[in-house]
């Protein structure tokens, strides 16, 4: 069966990456960090959806870690097909502020986490064979309009997400023809991280986006989805922001 890892699967975008990639038939192994009974309760979605899932605690920021998630998913499916490395971390500090171990522990989780797991799953993902599906093995990074933009109160975090712009564009050159790695862009996405806006950030926020209306995790999951099944598109990002990016 094709199977499929998404870090940082146990809430938000990850949870309904995850969830859509069972509704279109791929077993997943769901990663936490911190809160197992979510991660757990995604699991059971994932078998309602007619799919098998494991539940793996790993802090992807560590190489070790990382590589036992991989072994993990690959004993309980038998393969890997597909890699999300939408795990992620966010602060918001002033620069003048910001402490070097904060700095470090943002990248490390957000930049270093999608290094650790790619490596670790490489040689499965090319050992991969999806014949239920017209895919091809891919990875898909999950990074932010804010690659874009930056953020002057989350400077780290702008930036290890425009630092997955360029793994994406390195790996897809390092993995072709074998494997696909493409990244998604995110903009204003209601989840738990962006749930601390103040009634008048929050129309500000939207005042800047076309569509007038931040996004839904659902949304994020077409892309990666899209993602998934487009054997033709590696080395891009896809920018899912409402039209934001435009302004």
């Amino acid at each position: 069966m094709p199977a499929a890892i998404v870090t940082g699967s146990s809430r938000g975008i990850g949870r309904a990456i995850a969830l859509r990639f069972a509704r279109d038939g791929y077993d997943a192994c769901i990663n936490y960090v911190h809160n197992r009974d979510a991660a757990e309760e995604v699991v059971a979605e994932v078998r309602e959806a007619g799919q098998e899932a494991t539940v793996v605690g790993a802090d992807v920021s560590d190489p070790e870690a990382a590589e036992e998630l991989v072994e993990r998913t690959v004993e309980a499916f038998g393969g890997l097909s597909h890699l999300v490395n939408n795990a992620g971390i966010d602060q918001h500090v002033y620069t003048e502020s910001l402490e070097p171990g904060d700095f470090d522990r943002v990248m490390n989780t957000n930049v270093n986490g999608a290094f650790n797991v790619t490596k670790a799953a490489l040689l499965h993902l090319r050992d991969a064979e999806d014949p239920s599906t017209r895919s091809t093995p891919s990875v898909t990074n999950v990074s932010s309009i804010l690659a874009y933009t930056g953020a002057p109160i989350e400077c780290h975090y702008a930036a290890s997400k425009a630092g997955l712009l360029g793994l994406t564009k390195s790996h897809a050159r390092d993995f072709a023809p074998e494997v696909r790695v493409n990244a998604i862009a995110p903009g204003h996405i209601e989840t738990d991280m962006t749930a601390d806006r103040t009634p008048e950030e929050a129309k500000e926020e939207r005042a800047a986006i076309p569509l007038g209306r931040f996004g839904r995790p659902a949304e994020i999951a077409d892309a990666a989805a899209y993602l998934r099944d487009a054997t033709f598109v590696t080395g891009e990002t896809l920018n899912v922001n409402g039209g934001e990016l435009m302004r």
